[in-house]
């Protein structure tokens, strides 16, 4: 059955420049990281299929602007059947549903260990910010979809998702969803160029410090 769209609360007033804009710094910086993403990406998929034989890209659903659902791209970092084993581990979640983490989850392969402390996994939602589905700033999309929102997650439905934000440079994944929406909020209210180029600086630093296991 598709999933219900909901639409956002209200919209965000006065922000058509500050939109274009961002979708022009979300085109330029993603077209001129591609001449390095590229072999790199190429490399990893080779490490990942010769580590665990199979699919090298993961694709899942996630949700978007608006509770749009998009198909979100990711390299694989768990056994290819690590959707089935998610009921058997199910009693060793640390957050609360509808989010699921393990730490040191039995699931991760060797490769897909090093890429999820390095955020190596995420480089292939090059596509998706090329696309339009994210942008390099903005809230995380949920692997959920928007019909298990409570109302006051709706709010970060406003936007269109993206690779970084707020809570990836504060918590990382240590918060559980109550907590990053409150962090999406607080980005969404206080949006600028500035503050999205500010984000990205400090995600890297973030990433570097390897702050919160993925």
């Amino acid at each position: 059955m598709t999933p219900k769209v909901i639409n956002a609360p209200r919209a965000i007033p006065n922000r058509r420049g500050y939109r274009i804009a961002k979708r022009a710094m979300d085109l330029a910086i993603s077209i001129m990281v591609l001449p390095i993403v590229l072999p790199l990406g190429v490399l990893i998929a080779i490490l990942i299929y010769v580590d665990s034989p199979g699919l090298v890209i993961f694709v899942q659903n996630r949700t978007g602007i608006g509770g749009k659902r998009f198909r979100m791209y990711k390299f694989r970092t768990m056994v290819p059947n690590a959707e089935e084993l998610k009921t058997q581990y199910s009693h060793l979640n640390e957050l609360s549903l509808p989010d699921f983490k393990i730490t040191n989850d039995p699931r991760v392969t060797r490769v897909g260990r090093f890429l999820r402390k390095t955020s190596l996994d995420e480089l292939p939602q090059i596509i998706n910010i090329l696309k339009g589905d994210m942008s390099l700033v903005g809230p995380r999309p949920t692997s959920f979809g928007a019909e298990t929102y409570s109302l006051k997650h709706t709010e970060r439905l406003e936007v269109v998702p993206g690779l970084t934000g707020l809570w990836q440079i504060k918590g990382r994944s240590d918060l559980d969803f109550d907590e990053r929406t409150k962090l999406d909020i607080e980005y969404i209210e206080n949006q600028s160029l500035w503050l999205d180029i500010r984000i990205l600086v400090l995600t890297i630093g973030a990433v570097l410090s390897k702050k919160g296991a993925k």
